[in-house]
């Protein structure tokens, strides 16, 4: 499972969701491999992904950075609260 972080620029924010998504699957029991992306690069670091993370003002740009991709869009409005990333994460892989 491929799960990548997106923000603006893909080193600070980004990297921070991709900290705590790690740590809401280990809370979860789950494995995947997280990363982080910038806005630019979506496309490409998205493109096997089944999860794409990002926060509310992002979202429609990385819908359409990433056109006709598989990967589900979850919104994250706290990146540091690791209780909500896991429960987007639960609801989002069943």
């Amino acid at each position: 499972m491929r799960i990548v972080a997106v923000c603006g620029a893909g080193i600070g924010t980004s990297a921070i969701l991709q900290v705590n998504a790690q740590r809401a699957l280990e809370r979860l029991g789950l494995e995947a491999d997280v990363s982080a992306s910038d806005l630019a690069s979506v496309s490409t670091a998205a493109a096997d992904a089944q999860v794409i993370l990002t926060s509310t003002e992002l979202a429609d740009q990385v819908r359409a950075a990433i056109g006709r991709n598989f990967a589900e869009i979850v919104v994250v409005q706290n990146y540091f609260d690791v209780d909500e990333i896991a429960g987007k994460l639960q609801t989002s892989l069943g």
